[in-house]
């Protein structure tokens, strides 16, 4: 996930249309499903990382481990090594990760209002 350019201040760094903007390329880093899923679980809390594992079903640890790196590296979430034996890793969001936060929260609420109609369709569109 390395950049391809730096932000230059050019209203094109910040258009989602355009293939090459910086805009795009956070865009697609946040807006995938573990992305959103560790974001929603971590919520206000801090947590280590075997405790997101196991509250995001499903994720690898690789993925988790991916996911962590690239929120970490866009200023989404603080990662704070305490010096023990094991090391003990917790993850917590930042600022800006709480703000994301609040929009996966209403993606979350729009799901559960919406299931019972988008369950309908599918089986609609589906037979």
């Amino acid at each position: 996930m390395a950049t391809k350019r730096l932000l230059t201040g050019l209203p094109e760094d910040a258009d989602l249309r355009r293939a090459d903007s910086l805009a795009r390329e956070i865009f697609s880093d946040v807006a995938n499903k573990w992305a959103l899923l560790i974001i929603e679980a971590l919520g206000d809390e801090t947590r280590r990382f075997s405790a997101l594992r196991d509250e995001v079903e499903g994720i690898s640890h690789k993925m988790l481990t991916q996911n962590l790196r690239m929120l970490e590296r866009n200023g989404l979430v603080d990662r704070k090594v305490h010096p023990t034996v094991p090391p003990r890793v917790e993850y917590t969001l930042t600022e800006a990760g709480r703000g994301l936060r609040a929009t996966v929260d209403a993606m979350c609420a729009w799901t559960h209002r919406h299931l019972g109609h988008i369950e309908t369709s599918r089986r609609r569109f589906d037979a």
